[in-house]
């Protein structure tokens, strides 16, 4: 284990004075899948991004997250890298509220679904695409502390010479070493509950399948390749951030649940999950940023961790290029905690929740019952399968058209070009001004280097999940992250206004 992090900035910024650095506009801390994601975002838009990670190669030690939500597929269709994970993956209605499954097969969406796959594959996808954009990674360094200036982030990390970046991006997980070092506080709820999950050898037959009582949950199911995956409650929760677990905890777990631990032997992979709940009191300090676990932590339940980390790298990505590029005012960042800290706090609610619905006592069963009834119905239906499975978010733009603050759907367009996809225009992450109306009607020269001005038809409904029916707009803005940020006519009422809010102001003529 490396030395903690320090925290006074005059030390240092007199180691880093004394030693030679390497310059990054961007370092992203954690090649987990948030910080491959927003790296990906990044070297994209042509920003310089490099990466600290602890972990000497891309393997996963330990069963983490299992899957995709809708629109975490859809964002990475926005990207055209969709395929890759669906070629991988297995299609799956796995959008639920405590253990209530929800299907979304009827929402209006290409990816009506979600995907199960493992993390280490997803992180193996996503390593790759970012290695085809040029994205630079520092393998076995760990940061040991940071500084910052006016100018940037000075960075020291183990084994090699520190780095210096423009901003700096705390991807590193529920522990974070970025958020204690820049001081940021993390409020929240301590853990109630700990459940151990492994993949293992056992020589006596258990009870397959799931199973809950008073002691907590648990479950046994025998993989394709061979071993046994158990998931088994532990007696206590325990303090947070204790100790990696081990073979002796997961026998002893057993053994309280089962009253044996049915010769547990060989072990490829054994983590712990709690139910702590907490978030990041702000998402950013001056040019140090927080996105994933490092800014939300909570229970597993409804798999929204994952989903939720790598949405918020798509908000922030484009948001700091433009930044690092100087075609945006900095104050653009405060957009990415006002937009992205709402979202997460649902999730911490929603989760906790659902937590409370999955302990057993004879009342919550009842409560239980009376959740799953409501949720067995249409509308609840719609509107908790648009939440978990994340098709539901939006951001608050003002009012207006529906459409404004939410993600916009993947119409099938008429172009000059021939038929084509919404989500084509945004593989190569620029915004997109989309004029369904007269042709011509827009003229955004002094935004051309920034947005592309689209004319096309489309024929179908418009419809959004949860909402139903709008009516078809004549004209959106769509943001790289496939959010509306204006809705208008060839009025072009507040069109330049929000341009100029989100792709900086306009070029010189």
């Amino acid at each position: 284990m490396s030395a903690s992090i320090s925290t006074d900035r005059a030390q240092a910024a007199g180691r880093i004075a004394g030693a030679a650095t390497s310059g990054h506009a961007v370092v992203i801390v954690g090649a987990g899948p948030t910080g491959l994601m927003l790296a990906g975002e990044l070297a994209l838009a042509g920003v310089d991004v490099a990466m600290v990670e602890r972990r000497v190669s891309q393997d996963l030690a330990g069963t983490r997250a299992g899957g995709l939500h809708s629109r975490s597929i859809e964002i990475l269709d926005q990207r055209g890298i969709a395929d890759r994970f669906l070629s991988e993956g297995q299609l799956a209605q796995v959008a639920g509220f405590a253990w209530h499954r929800l299907d979304i097969s009827d929402f209006p969406t290409r990816h009506a679904y979600g995907l199960a796959l493992r993390q280490n594959r997803i992180e193996r996808i996503l390593a790759d695409w970012a290695s085809e954009l040029g994205v630079r990674i520092y393998r076995g360094r760990e940061v040991t502390a940071i500084s910052q200036d006016e100018a940037g982030v000075g960075i020291d990390v183990t084994g090699s010479p520190p780095l210096r970046a423009n901003y700096l991006v705390g991807c590193d997980g529920g522990r974070s070493r970025v958020r204690k070092a820049a001081g940021i506080d993390f409020p929240g709820w301590d853990p109630t509950t700990s459940c151990l999950i492994a993949e293992a050898e056992i020589t006596e037959e258990p009870e397959w399948g799931l199973r809950r009582d008073d002691k907590g949950i648990h479950s046994f199911s025998r993989l394709e390749d061979g071993p046994v995956r158990m998931m088994v409650t532990e007696r206590h929760a325990g303090p947070p951030g204790r100790s990696e677990p081990s073979l002796r905890d997961l026998s002893d777990a057993l053994i309280a649940v089962h009253g044996t631990d049915y010769g547990i032997h060989s072990p490829t992979s054994i983590s712990r999950f709690t139910d702590m709940t907490r978030q990041a009191a702000t998402y950013r300090d001056r040019r140090v940023l927080l996105a994933g676990d490092a800014a939300h932590v909570h229970s597993p339940v409804g798999g929204q961790g994952l989903n939720t980390g790598l949405q918020d790298a798509v908000n922030l990505g484009w948001k700091l290029a433009q930044v690092v590029k100087g075609t945006s005012p900095e104050s653009l960042l405060d957009t990415y905690h006002a937009e992205r800290h709402p979202v997460a706090a649902r999730v911490l609610r929603n989760t906790m929740a659902q937590t409370a619905l999955l302990r057993h006592d004879d009342r919550i069963d009842a409560l239980r019952d009376s959740v799953s009834e409501l949720l067995g119905m249409d509308e609840p239906r719609k509107r908790f399968g648009a939440m978990m499975s994340g098709l539901d978010i939006h951001y608050d733009l003002g009012e207006g058209h529906p459409l404004l603050g939410r993600r916009m759907p993947d119409l099938d367009l008429i172009t000059a070009a021939g038929p084509l996809r919404m989500f084509t225009l945004l593989h190569g992450g620029r915004a997109v001004l989309l004029n369904l109306g007269e042709r011509g009607a827009f003229d955004i020269a002094p935004w051309a280097d920034r947005v592309q001005s689209i004319d096309a038809d489309h024929a179908g409904p418009w419809e959004l999940p949860a909402l139903g029916p709008v009516a078809a707009p004549h004209a959106v803005l769509v943001r790289p992250d496939g959010y509306v940020a204006w809705v208008g006519d060839s009025a072009q009422h507040g069109l330049a206004e929000a341009l100029t809010t989100w792709f900086g102001p306009p070029a010189a003529a």
